[in-house]
């Protein structure tokens, strides 16, 4: 059996995509199947939107579909950077308050998805440590193992947006 493993040992998630709450998903580009096949996870009409961190040519979504692309590193942001984390979370929010479905991708759907995911979740009113676990339960224990952003999260996007802000201007 073949696993691939990226990062140092992260595993592949096993499932393209994981409902992380009702109408709120959270996936990546790649999955791995129970019997260690790698498959690309190709969004189609599946979701109202999507917000993606990471893009791959054929990896959709379907023409129709709303699609919001944010090229966001997985590693420390600026503060334009965490404040377009927090206006992707907002649409999403407002998505989700209208009805609709939003799926939240990055690379392997664990760090960048699970930033925007997070703040979603906080925009709709749940703690930042609450959020973090309910990704972690919700979608792989793998998920935010950034700790710089879990940090931003549990110290709040705003106050890291500012205080990343002050460091670049001294």
């Amino acid at each position: 059996m073949k696993t691939r493993q990226k990062g140092g040992g992260t595993p592949e998630p096993s499932t393209p995509w994981s409902e992380v709450a009702p109408r709120l998903w959270m996936g990546g580009h790649q999955w791995t199947d129970t019997l260690g096949q790698s498959h690309a996870a190709v969004v189609g009409t599946e979701f109202d939107l999507v917000i993606s961190m990471f893009t791959r040519p054929g990896h959709g979504p379907e023409p129709g579909v709303d699609h919001l692309i944010a090229e966001i590193p997985d590693g420390p942001l600026t503060a334009e950077q965490m404040q377009t984390v927090q206006q992707l979370a907002k649409t999403a929010a407002h998505a989700m308050r209208r009805g609709r479905t939003a799926l939240v991708r990055c690379n392997a759907g664990y760090n960048r998805s699970g930033l925007v995911v997070a703040q979603t979740l906080i925009e709709l009113g749940q703690p930042a440590m609450t959020a973090i676990q309910l990704i972690r339960e919700r979608r792989s224990p793998w998920a935010l193992n950034n700790q710089m952003f879990e940090e931003y999260l549990t110290t709040g996007l705003d106050v890291a947006s500012l205080l990343v802000g002050l460091e670049t201007t001294t």
